[in-house]
């Protein structure tokens, strides 16, 4: 029993030290935020080029969380701005409307004993015929229950990520500035 109590321990050790590859799970567009974009109009709009900042990776208690877009996250925000746009039926890639930005702030943080937390921050900008008409940046903060315990941590906040996103684009489209660039 001893032996087995010791190579268990080691195993888990030597898996906790090595760190592993997490993938964040693809973007689940909102209702919310399809119905605003709905109700903004109906002009067609393109997703230009999303760009980052100099930004670390995330990681979760040592793991790291990738994006399954291209493995960038500033191509998961521009992802996830064209499947908004795309099912509000306001996608339209040839637009003289283009919404582009960088990925200011990109964090998970599951190190909390009965809560994790994440903040994502963009700058978008929109050009109207090559014209910027919109610039501003805006932020997503978000808090979940979690647990102390790793095997608990780690997935949610592995699953929290598109939620995160979620709710940047919600504050970007409530925005009355933003969408009146849109008409």
């Amino acid at each position: 029993m001893r032996i087995f109590v010791r190579a268990a321990s080691l195993a888990l050790v030597t898996f906790v030290a090595s760190g592993c590859s997490l993938m964040a799970p693809n973007y689940s567009p909102s209702l919310p935020n399809m119905q605003l974009l709905k109700d903004g109009g109906s002009t067609g709009v393109a997703v230009g080029e999303f760009t980052s900042s100099d930004l670390p990776g995330i990681t979760l208690r040592g793991s790291s969380l990738n994006s399954p877009y291209a493995n960038s996250y500033s191509a998961y925000l521009a992802e996830a701005l064209r499947q908004e746009l795309q099912l509000s039926g306001r996608l339209l890639p040839t637009s003289s409307i283009q919404v582009s930005g960088v990925l200011i702030k990109n964090e998970i943080n599951v190190a909390g004993f009965s809560t994790g937390e994440g903040t994502v921050e963009a700058r978008f900008v929109v050009k109207k015929d090559g014209v910027v008409r919109y610039e501003q940046v805006k932020r997503a903060h978000t808090q979940w229950e979690s647990s102390f315990a790793g095997p608990v941590a780690i997935p949610r906040g592995q699953q929290e990520y598109p939620h995160l996103v979620q709710v940047l684009l919600g504050e970007l489209f409530a925005d009355q500035s933003f969408m009146a660039v849109l008409k």
